[in-house]
């Protein structure tokens, strides 16, 4: 078995699907092997083994590609018996409704965070984001909150080997900075990011233990938005937290 050719296929594979994301629209082969940076043999083959899966069609008259239902069928019944996400989800949606604001689930995977699931806020103008997405520990709420939970002598372990990415003129690359805003959250028992991640967004996050899982939950708001309705914000996201908790206790 070639382990390296197997990784490249199976990223290829993912990258044809985000590629439709993106375009949302059938594309002929030769776009597709440019949008996927491959040659038109390659994603020939790869369209083909799709096909016979069952995963894509080809236009007889157009002769443009699309992605079949398939995958979204099997990715919804995945979704829907997802342990954590069957546990957690109705309080997700309730903090949400309790703040307006887009609510955030994630872990640490690695040397970052995964967002697990989001429910989308009910303002207008709100922070978007999308299950999967990983996002740095240093200037996440989530990954400010997971570092919080490691003692001194695993985050400095952690930050020998993992840099400090400077993402917006507010995020801290400091260690020495960094551990102090640690302490504040600590002291508050909840963490936040001001502009650090994304310019002009608050986060607010919290760890709760799930059957057996650390989980990071957050809340994510505009800045000016969040600042005026912190103590609020706050009160809801630590409810939050010790919903979750109860319900991993009883599961």
């Amino acid at each position: 078995m070639n382990v390296n050719r197997d990784v490249k296929t199976a990223g290829r594979t993912l990258a044809l699907f985000e590629a439709f994301r993106r375009a949302r629209a059938p594309m002929t082969l030769t776009r597709l092997a440019a949008e996927l940076g491959a040659p038109i043999s390659s994603c020939h083959g790869l369209v083909r083994t799709l096909s016979a899966r069952g995963y894509l069609y080809t236009s007889e008259r157009t002769r443009t590609i699309y992605p079949t239902k398939r995958l979204f069928e099997i990715v919804e019944t995945i979704a829907r018996h997802d342990p954590i996400l069957e546990r957690v989800g109705p309080v997700l949606a309730e903090l949400r409704d309790a703040t307006g604001e887009t609510v955030l689930l994630g872990r640490r995977q690695a040397d970052a965070v995964l967002y697990l699931d989001v429910v989308e806020g009910r303002h207008t103008v709100r922070y978007s984001a999308r299950p999967g997405d990983i996002k740095p520990l240093h200037s996440s709420a989530i990954g400010k909150a997971l570092l919080g939970r490691l003692d001194a002598g695993e985050r400095a372990a952690l930050f020998a080997r993992m840099p400090l990415a400077r993402y917006t003129p507010a995020t801290i690359i400091d260690i020495g900075a960094l551990e102090a805003d640690l302490a504040t959250g600590t002291s508050h028992g909840w963490f936040a990011t001001r502009g650090e991640n994304v310019a002009d967004v608050m986060g607010m996050a919290v760890t709760a233990d799930a059957g057996g899982e650390v989980l990071g939950l957050a809340i994510a708001a505009p800045l000016a938005r969040a600042e005026a309705n912190e103590a609020a914000y706050a009160h809801a996201l630590l409810a939050a937290r010790d919903a979750i908790e109860a319900r991993g206790a009883g599961a």
